[in-house]
């Protein structure tokens, strides 16, 4: 998830004219209509499971159109489709988009799911020699699903059209209602309605997708086969915490365990690990959380002596911060005295402190190994093999979408009760929920967490959801055994 960036205020002043003025008439830019770009396509085949597997790509744009018919948005979109399917109505197809708010679609678009990967060294803990290069994802799941990849507006080449500013789809409820619209649409031009229909969102994504499996089935009658919950969220409460709430330090703190282990700061079986340090969390954690400022001086000791047990961190610096810990100190602090600062997106990306006398991360090693790697990729990708090339840049990540209007009621941003309702309206929808052990920007821990407050839902519907977990971090795929285990647990999921 990217930090929002406060926009800067633009100030307009307004000159008033005496009324014995002649009136000049303001000169507006003018309105510049996008008009339908037809899309490029081009036949290949890949090799999956040992069988070849032909395929189309298409690239292109998807023009949303107003209640009048005049263009309000034009979607860039990236599809792929097995060639000589026998019955698109058995067919699964899964709309897949990344988060931010403001991340175009290529993490997962060659990170995970399509036919064209990221060639990433090792174990995706070192940084790629440049140019990045893509090499064929024989761990796709092209073999078994179609793929359509979708970059909101203002993310790729996606952009408001016509008389419409792009700040009218920078919230959650207009994103939601965008992209469903846009789903919509290429379902109905691609005669898809007959097919399995699935969601992949990662990061912020989740959100959005939680949001989508309501919306489209109230909206459009649309009933989803499944939602698949990539190193996501449902509910902001777990990430920020705010006064008189603790629930984000309990909800990092099985990660902090997991990749104290990983960095070997302390010992155990992974599992095991992460569980005791789960259930003191909710046990003894809470109950001092609890307390407050009126917590006794000998049960501060205790809870410090343990909490540097299971992450690492010493029971002096656990102390200083009054038992609450932001991961920003954390990765500071776990390899401070090796010189090192760990990753926010991976924490098992270690690299060179810049500053010894930070308090707390001055940046994120694991962002600057994926970001110029993944664009660099995607633009070739885009121009050199599918034949799509623009003046304008490719957004891959970009703060242009802030403010995002998160709610306009003044509530924390929770979805969960969405995806919930969606549950009860359609009992056939599966979730499959991927977490990773070293994500310090989305700790799976939180959406189990969203998922055990659920009340007011039949215990048979959270038999639905399914919780599957990873070695790496936020974009575990980088590491080829979590990719080779996605692929899998993907599979399974899709089978009816």
């Amino acid at each position: 998830m990217l930090k929002t960036i406060l926009p800067l205020l633009i100030l307009i002043s307004a000159t008033v004219y005496a009324q014995e003025k002649p009136a000049t008439e303001e000169k507006k830019p003018p309105i510049v209509e996008e008009k339908a770009v037809d899309p490029i396509q081009k036949k290949s085949s890949i090799k999956i499971d040992g069988k070849d597997i032909a395929y189309v790509s298409t690239v292109g744009k998807m023009i949303l159109k107003n209640k009048k018919g005049e263009p309000r948005a034009s979607i860039f979109y990236t599809s792929y489709t097995r060639e000589n399917r026998a019955d698109v109505s058995k067919r699964p197809v899964m709309f897949a988009f990344n988060g931010g708010p403001g991340s175009s679609a290529v993490w997962l678009h060659l990170g995970i799911l399509g036919p064209r990967i990221l060639d990433l060294p090792g174990d995706g803990t070192q940084p790629v020699t440049p140019p990045a290069r893509l090499v064929d994802n024989d761990q796709s799941i092209l073999d078994v699903c179609d793929l359509v990849f979708i970059d909101p507006v203002t993310t790729g080449y996606s952009r408001a059209a016509g008389k419409t500013e792009e700040k009218e789809f920078h919230g959650l409820s207009e994103d939601i209602e965008s992209v469903g619209d846009f789903i919509r649409m290429w379902i109905t031009h691609n005669n898809r309605w007959s097919s399995p229909k699935y969601l992949c969102g990662e990061s912020y994504g989740g959100i959005r997708a939680a949001g989508l499996a309501d919306h489209l089935q109230e909206r459009y009658g649309m009933s989803l086969n499944g939602v698949v919950m990539l190193s996501s969220l449902l509910d902001f409460r777990t990430l920020i915490p705010s006064q008189g709430s603790q629930l984000s330090y309990q909800v990092f703190l099985p990660t902090f365990a997991t990749t104290a282990l990983y960095h070997g700061k302390i010992k155990g079986e992974r599992n095991a690990v992460y569980q005791a340090a789960k259930e003191f969390a909710y046990g003894k954690y809470t109950l001092a959380l609890l307390k407050g400022n009126e917590i006794a001086d000998e049960e501060i000791e205790e809870i410090a002596i343990k909490l540097a047990e299971l992450t690492g961190i010493s029971a002096d610096v656990w102390k200083k911060h009054q038992l609450c810990l932001d991961p920003s100190v954390f990765r500071a602090e776990l390899l401070r005295k090796e010189g090192k600062v760990i990753g926010r997106f991976d924490a098992r990306v270690a690299w060179d402190i810049t500053d010894p006398a930070s308090k707390s991360a001055e940046y994120d090693p694991s962002y600057s190994l994926a970001y110029p790697a993944f664009s660099t990729a995607m633009l070739a990708y885009l121009g050199d093999e599918l034949g799509w090339k623009e003046d304008q840049p490719y957004e891959i990540l970009t703060s242009e979408v802030s403010p995002w209007k998160f709610s306009s009621d003044n509530r924390i941003v929770n979805l969960t009760g969405d995806l919930a309702k969606a549950l009860r309206d359609n009992p056939k929808l599966r979730v499959l929920v991927m977490g990773a052990h070293t994500d310090l920007a989305t700790p799976p821990e939180g959406v189990s967490y969203s998922f055990r407050q659920l009340t007011g839902i039949s215990p048979a519907l959270l038999q639905q959801v399914k919780y599957t977990y990873y070695d790496a971090g936020h974009m575990f795929y980088t590491n080829p055994a979590d990719l080779k285990k996605s692929r899998t647990d993907l599979v399974e999921f899709l089978k009816p």
